[in-house]
Protein backbone atom coordinates (compact mmCIF):
# COMPACT_ATOMS: atom_id res chain seq x y z
CA UNK A 1 0.00 0.00 0.00
CA UNK A 2 2.78 2.28 -0.51
CA UNK A 3 0.58 4.52 -3.01
CA UNK A 4 -1.12 5.65 -0.05
CA UNK A 5 1.82 7.06 1.49
CA UNK A 6 2.20 8.59 -1.76
CA UNK A 7 -1.20 10.44 -2.28
CA UNK A 8 -1.09 12.25 1.00
CA UNK A 9 2.30 13.31 -0.17
CA UNK A 10 0.86 14.54 -3.41
CA UNK A 11 -2.25 15.98 -2.00
CA UNK A 12 -1.16 17.61 1.33
CA UNK A 13 -4.08 19.91 1.80
CA UNK A 14 -6.79 16.92 1.09
CA UNK A 15 -7.56 16.00 4.87
CA UNK A 16 -6.50 12.15 4.98
CA UNK A 17 -7.41 9.38 8.17
CA UNK A 18 -5.75 6.03 7.83
CA UNK A 19 -7.51 2.86 9.05
CA UNK A 20 -11.20 4.17 8.29
CA UNK A 21 -13.94 2.28 10.03
CA UNK A 22 -17.13 1.98 8.06
CA UNK A 23 -18.41 0.65 11.16
CA UNK A 24 -18.16 4.06 12.77
CA UNK A 25 -19.26 6.29 10.13
CA UNK A 26 -22.41 4.59 8.88
CA UNK A 27 -26.20 4.36 10.39
CA UNK A 28 -26.07 0.25 10.18
CA UNK A 29 -23.11 0.44 12.57
CA UNK A 30 -21.01 -2.42 10.88
CA UNK A 31 -18.73 -3.31 8.06
CA UNK A 32 -15.19 -3.39 7.76
CA UNK A 33 -12.06 -0.63 7.55
CA UNK A 34 -10.70 1.00 4.38
CA UNK A 35 -6.92 1.57 4.13
CA UNK A 36 -7.34 5.60 4.04
CA UNK A 37 -10.43 8.10 3.41
CA UNK A 38 -10.16 11.70 1.59
CA UNK A 39 -11.73 14.89 2.34
CA UNK A 40 -11.16 17.30 -0.33
CA UNK A 41 -11.51 21.32 0.78
CA UNK A 42 -13.04 22.34 -2.53
CA UNK A 43 -14.04 20.69 -5.85
CA UNK A 44 -10.71 21.58 -7.98
CA UNK A 45 -8.48 19.15 -5.16
CA UNK A 46 -11.49 17.04 -5.26
CA UNK A 47 -11.38 16.72 -9.34
CA UNK A 48 -7.57 16.76 -9.11
CA UNK A 49 -7.94 13.36 -6.43
CA UNK A 50 -10.14 11.74 -8.36
CA UNK A 51 -8.76 12.07 -11.99
CA UNK A 52 -5.68 10.44 -10.17
CA UNK A 53 -7.47 7.89 -8.55
CA UNK A 54 -8.71 6.78 -11.85
CA UNK A 55 -5.70 7.35 -13.91
CA UNK A 56 -3.65 5.10 -11.93
CA UNK A 57 -6.85 2.83 -11.33
CA UNK A 58 -6.64 3.37 -7.45
CA UNK A 59 -10.36 1.74 -6.27
CA UNK A 60 -12.81 4.30 -4.41
CA UNK A 61 -16.08 4.92 -3.74
CA UNK A 62 -17.87 7.85 -1.67
CA UNK A 63 -19.20 8.00 1.03
CA UNK A 64 -22.42 10.35 2.54
CA UNK A 65 -23.73 10.18 5.99
CA UNK A 66 -23.78 6.72 5.59
CA UNK A 67 -27.41 6.28 6.11
CA UNK A 68 -28.60 4.50 3.14
CA UNK A 69 -25.74 1.99 2.77
CA UNK A 70 -24.38 -0.97 3.50
CA UNK A 71 -20.53 -1.55 3.55
CA UNK A 72 -18.35 -5.23 3.27
CA UNK A 73 -16.49 -6.77 5.76
CA UNK A 74 -12.97 -7.06 5.98
CA UNK A 75 -10.24 -4.95 4.48
CA UNK A 76 -11.06 -2.23 1.62
CA UNK A 77 -7.95 -1.61 -0.02
CA UNK A 78 -8.77 1.65 -1.28
CA UNK A 79 -9.94 5.44 -0.97
CA UNK A 80 -13.28 6.42 0.28
CA UNK A 81 -13.89 9.67 -0.72
CA UNK A 82 -15.99 11.95 1.54
CA UNK A 83 -17.14 15.96 0.91
CA UNK A 84 -18.27 16.71 4.30
CA UNK A 85 -15.78 19.54 3.84
CA UNK A 86 -17.75 20.99 1.33
CA UNK A 87 -20.02 22.85 3.13
CA UNK A 88 -20.79 26.11 0.80
CA UNK A 89 -24.69 27.24 1.83
CA UNK A 90 -25.78 30.63 0.56
CA UNK A 91 -29.39 31.87 -1.25
CA UNK A 92 -30.50 34.06 -4.07
CA UNK A 93 -33.80 34.64 -4.24
CA UNK A 94 -35.86 31.42 -4.23
CA UNK A 95 -33.12 29.38 -5.03
CA UNK A 96 -30.12 28.30 -2.39
CA UNK A 97 -26.82 26.43 -3.40
CA UNK A 98 -25.69 23.63 -1.43
CA UNK A 99 -22.39 22.19 -1.05
CA UNK A 100 -23.02 18.24 -1.05
CA UNK A 101 -21.38 18.07 2.42
CA UNK A 102 -24.66 20.12 3.90
CA UNK A 103 -26.53 17.96 6.05
CA UNK A 104 -30.10 17.77 6.03
CA UNK A 105 -30.97 19.53 8.83
CA UNK A 106 -28.74 21.91 8.29
CA UNK A 107 -30.24 22.40 5.01
CA UNK A 108 -33.72 23.20 6.23
CA UNK A 109 -32.34 25.68 8.74
CA UNK A 110 -30.81 27.99 6.16
CA UNK A 111 -34.19 27.44 4.21
CA UNK A 112 -36.09 28.41 6.95
CA UNK A 113 -33.88 31.57 7.93
CA UNK A 114 -33.98 32.62 4.14
CA UNK A 115 -37.57 32.14 4.27
CA UNK A 116 -37.48 29.61 0.82
CA UNK A 117 -40.39 26.92 1.41
CA UNK A 118 -40.17 23.70 -0.81
CA UNK A 119 -37.50 21.59 1.09
CA UNK A 120 -40.01 20.33 4.45
CA UNK A 121 -40.91 16.51 3.37
CA UNK A 122 -37.00 16.22 3.52
CA UNK A 123 -37.16 16.76 7.14
CA UNK A 124 -35.66 14.10 9.27
CA UNK A 125 -34.42 12.56 6.84
CA UNK A 126 -30.77 11.25 7.91
CA UNK A 127 -28.28 11.96 4.72
CA UNK A 128 -25.85 15.03 3.41
CA UNK A 129 -26.68 17.02 0.22
CA UNK A 130 -24.64 14.80 -1.92
CA UNK A 131 -25.81 11.77 -0.71
CA UNK A 132 -29.66 12.94 -1.08
CA UNK A 133 -29.28 13.79 -4.71
CA UNK A 134 -27.18 10.65 -5.36
CA UNK A 135 -30.16 8.80 -3.58
CA UNK A 136 -32.93 10.72 -4.40
CA UNK A 137 -33.74 10.13 -1.41
CA UNK A 138 -36.97 11.21 0.11
CA UNK A 139 -40.58 10.84 0.72
CA UNK A 140 -44.02 10.88 -1.57
CA UNK A 141 -44.05 14.48 -0.67
CA UNK A 142 -41.42 15.39 -2.08
CA UNK A 143 -37.98 14.26 -3.62
CA UNK A 144 -34.39 15.91 -4.26
CA UNK A 145 -35.65 15.41 -7.87
CA UNK A 146 -38.47 17.80 -7.24
CA UNK A 147 -36.32 20.70 -6.01
CA UNK A 148 -33.18 20.37 -7.74
CA UNK A 149 -32.09 22.97 -10.67
CA UNK A 150 -28.61 22.09 -11.11
CA UNK A 151 -26.14 19.89 -10.15
CA UNK A 152 -21.96 20.11 -9.64
CA UNK A 153 -19.96 16.96 -10.16
CA UNK A 154 -16.62 15.54 -11.11
CA UNK A 155 -17.07 12.83 -14.13
CA UNK A 156 -13.87 11.15 -15.17
CA UNK A 157 -11.53 13.85 -13.15
CA UNK A 158 -14.00 17.28 -14.94
CA UNK A 159 -15.92 19.29 -12.80
CA UNK A 160 -18.91 19.48 -15.34
CA UNK A 161 -22.89 21.00 -14.31
CA UNK A 162 -25.45 19.05 -14.51
CA UNK A 163 -29.13 19.80 -15.86
CA UNK A 164 -32.25 18.43 -14.05
CA UNK A 165 -32.45 16.47 -17.35
CA UNK A 166 -29.08 15.14 -17.03
CA UNK A 167 -29.67 13.54 -13.47
CA UNK A 168 -31.44 11.17 -14.43
CA UNK A 169 -33.89 11.03 -11.30
CA UNK A 170 -35.87 8.50 -10.67
CA UNK A 171 -37.77 6.49 -8.02
CA UNK A 172 -34.28 6.56 -5.37
CA UNK A 173 -31.90 6.81 -7.87
CA UNK A 174 -29.93 8.83 -10.81
CA UNK A 175 -27.54 9.01 -12.89
CA UNK A 176 -24.88 9.45 -10.20
CA UNK A 177 -24.90 5.97 -9.29
CA UNK A 178 -23.12 5.40 -11.99
CA UNK A 179 -19.64 6.69 -10.12
CA UNK A 180 -20.18 11.10 -10.81
CA UNK A 181 -19.12 12.81 -7.99
CA UNK A 182 -21.49 15.24 -6.46
CA UNK A 183 -20.13 18.16 -4.98
CA UNK A 184 -23.05 20.98 -4.88
CA UNK A 185 -26.39 21.60 -6.33
CA UNK A 186 -28.50 24.24 -6.64
CA UNK A 187 -32.07 23.85 -4.90
CA UNK A 188 -34.82 25.53 -6.05
CA UNK A 189 -37.62 26.07 -3.50
CA UNK A 190 -40.23 29.13 -3.40
CA UNK A 191 -40.91 32.08 -1.05
CA UNK A 192 -42.59 31.24 2.32
CA UNK A 193 -42.43 32.51 5.80
CA UNK A 194 -40.79 30.90 8.65
CA UNK A 195 -43.53 30.48 10.57
CA UNK A 196 -45.28 28.13 7.55
CA UNK A 197 -42.03 26.23 6.84
CA UNK A 198 -41.69 25.56 10.58
CA UNK A 199 -45.02 24.41 10.92
CA UNK A 200 -44.49 22.55 7.84
CA UNK A 201 -40.95 20.50 9.04
CA UNK A 202 -42.86 19.88 12.52
CA UNK A 203 -45.81 18.01 10.47
CA UNK A 204 -42.79 15.77 8.64
CA UNK A 205 -41.28 15.52 11.83
CA UNK A 206 -44.16 13.73 13.45
CA UNK A 207 -44.61 11.53 10.91
CA UNK A 208 -41.12 9.86 10.95
CA UNK A 209 -41.66 9.75 14.75
CA UNK A 210 -42.99 5.87 14.33
CA UNK A 211 -39.99 4.59 12.87
CA UNK A 212 -37.78 1.97 14.51
CA UNK A 213 -34.88 3.41 16.62
CA UNK A 214 -31.20 1.94 16.80
CA UNK A 215 -28.77 0.56 13.80
CA UNK A 216 -30.29 0.63 10.84
CA UNK A 217 -30.09 1.64 7.22
CA UNK A 218 -33.68 3.32 6.90
CA UNK A 219 -36.14 1.66 4.03
CA UNK A 220 -34.32 -1.43 2.66
CA UNK A 221 -36.46 -1.76 -0.14
CA UNK A 222 -38.15 0.45 -2.77
CA UNK A 223 -41.58 0.33 -2.64
CA UNK A 224 -43.36 -1.87 -5.62
CA UNK A 225 -45.97 -0.21 -7.33
CA UNK A 226 -49.38 0.29 -5.72
CA UNK A 227 -48.28 -1.40 -2.82
CA UNK A 228 -45.71 -0.62 0.03
CA UNK A 229 -42.54 -3.30 1.02
CA UNK A 230 -43.18 -3.03 4.27
CA UNK A 231 -46.77 -4.44 3.72
CA UNK A 232 -45.33 -7.28 1.20
CA UNK A 233 -43.11 -8.47 3.82
CA UNK A 234 -45.15 -7.91 6.64
CA UNK A 235 -47.64 -10.34 4.78
CA UNK A 236 -45.09 -12.77 4.31
CA UNK A 237 -44.67 -13.08 7.87
CA UNK A 238 -41.02 -12.07 8.12
CA UNK A 239 -41.13 -9.20 11.22
CA UNK A 240 -38.81 -10.40 13.83
CA UNK A 241 -37.04 -12.82 11.62
CA UNK A 242 -33.41 -12.83 12.11
CA UNK A 243 -29.88 -13.92 10.68
CA UNK A 244 -26.95 -13.55 13.46
CA UNK A 245 -27.25 -9.60 14.57
CA UNK A 246 -29.55 -8.46 11.79
CA UNK A 247 -33.36 -8.66 12.21
CA UNK A 248 -36.28 -7.28 10.36
CA UNK A 249 -37.86 -4.60 12.51
CA UNK A 250 -41.27 -4.97 15.05
CA UNK A 251 -42.15 -2.09 14.31
CA UNK A 252 -41.39 -1.81 10.44
CA UNK A 253 -40.88 -4.69 8.10
CA UNK A 254 -38.55 -2.72 5.89
CA UNK A 255 -36.52 -1.92 8.42
CA UNK A 256 -33.32 -4.02 8.92
CA UNK A 257 -31.64 -3.76 12.24
CA UNK A 258 -28.02 -4.45 13.54
CA UNK A 259 -27.91 -5.89 17.07
CA UNK A 260 -24.66 -6.73 17.03
CA UNK A 261 -24.41 -8.28 13.73
CA UNK A 262 -21.64 -8.37 10.97
CA UNK A 263 -22.27 -6.85 7.18
CA UNK A 264 -22.95 -10.67 6.37
CA UNK A 265 -25.62 -11.44 8.59
CA UNK A 266 -27.72 -7.83 7.09
CA UNK A 267 -26.46 -9.07 3.31
CA UNK A 268 -27.61 -12.93 4.62
CA UNK A 269 -31.52 -11.08 5.93
CA UNK A 270 -32.14 -9.12 3.05
CA UNK A 271 -31.40 -12.16 0.52
CA UNK A 272 -33.27 -14.05 2.31
CA UNK A 273 -36.58 -11.26 2.47
CA UNK A 274 -35.92 -10.90 -0.83
CA UNK A 275 -36.74 -14.49 -1.93
CA UNK A 276 -39.45 -15.12 0.51
CA UNK A 277 -41.22 -12.29 -0.93
CA UNK A 278 -40.73 -13.23 -4.06
CA UNK A 279 -42.01 -17.04 -3.42
CA UNK A 280 -44.78 -15.86 -1.69
CA UNK A 281 -46.32 -12.92 -3.84
CA UNK A 282 -44.34 -13.12 -7.40
CA UNK A 283 -42.93 -9.52 -6.32
CA UNK A 284 -39.22 -9.21 -6.75
CA UNK A 285 -38.27 -6.43 -4.35
CA UNK A 286 -35.60 -4.24 -5.41
CA UNK A 287 -33.37 -2.56 -2.78
CA UNK A 288 -32.94 0.99 -2.21
CA UNK A 289 -29.66 0.45 -0.29
CA UNK A 290 -26.24 1.10 -2.06
CA UNK A 291 -23.69 -1.27 -1.26
CA UNK A 292 -19.88 -0.21 -0.33
CA UNK A 293 -17.84 -0.37 -1.80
Amino acid sequence: MEYFTDLCARFPKIAWERGFSFAKHTTIGCGGVAALAASPADEESAAKLLGTLCEERIPHCFLGAGANVLPADGLYEGVVVRFDRLKMLCADGETLFAGAGVTGGALLRFAERERIGGFEPLTGIPMTVGGGIVMNAGISEGHFSDVTAEVIGIEKGKIRKFSLKDCAFSEKTSIFQSGIAVTGAYLKGKSATPSAIAARREFFRARRAHLPKGRSMGCVFVNPAGDTAGRLIEHCGLKGIRVGGAVVSHEHANFILNEGGSSADVSALIALVKEEVLRQTGVLLREEIRRLP
